[in-house]
């Protein structure tokens, strides 16, 4: 069971569909719930049901890596690689969490970027804009995966705070699977930034960034 605020979440599955990809057949999965007016997803492959060690990726929506392909960041990077790596595997779950720009939405994302262009850092931008460096919240994840009747997982993240938040939420994380990308020149110093500030467990080698985000002396590396 899942509370917040006092209150016990419910989700309903409300569809399902087949979705041919370039990595196989994956299924669609449609929620609603009484926590908020978003419906997230589950992208699932192969027989994850009343499995243990599922390969899972938590992925927050980020139309502008997912959808656009921008190389700002590295969110549309991962989710295909996440698809790639869960069809390899033969079996796994990507719960896709409507949460956009680390939870600030989509709108705060774009000032957030124009404040990035100024030479700020993500967290600075958001911080600048009122927000917390990160108001992702995960929730909807665990009724989820007891929806499919996952029993525990191989969280795919380099993220330690995603994973400490998953297993307080009473996720049994068996282990943490890193999922590494290569590094644009214009995702070099977002790159740099969460790993320095927000503690990701990432390798780093020197990426010289892009001109127009190079720091004007706000940035803190």
């Amino acid at each position: 069971m899942t509370q917040t605020n006092g209150r016990i979440l419910t989700i309903s599955r409300m569809a399902c569909a087949n979705i041919p990809t370039a990595y196989g057949d994956f299924q669609l999965c449609l929620y609603h719930n009484n926590h908020d007016r978003k419906e997230h997803l589950a992208f699932v492959f192969g027989n994850i049901n009343q499995k243990s060690n599922v390969l899972t990726r938590m992925h927050s929506e980020c139309f502008t890596g997912d959808v656009l392909g921008s190389q700002r960041c590295d969110c549309g990077q991962q989710l295909d690689t996440s698809m790639r790596m869960i069809a390899n595997e033969g079996a796994g779950i990507i719960i896709y969490l409507r949460q956009e720009g680390r939870g600030i939405g989509l709108l705060e994302k774009l000032r957030a970027y124009n404040l990035q262009d100024q030479g700020y850092d993500t967290v600075e931008a958001n911080l600048m804009l009122g927000h917390q460096a990160d108001e992702r919240e995960y929730s909807i994840a665990p009724l989820i995966l007891q929806d499919w009747g996952v029993q525990s997982i191989r969280l795919l993240t380099n993220n330690p705070l995603k994973l400490d938040s998953l297993r307080q939420l009473g996720v049994i994380v068996s282990e943490r699977v890193s999922i590494e990308t290569p590094i644009h020149p214009d995702s070099a110093n977002y790159m740099r930034t969460k790993a320095q500030r927000m503690n990701h467990l990432l390798t780093l080698p020197f990426v010289a960034p892009a001109a127009s985000l190079i720091s004007n002396g706000h940035h803190h590396d």
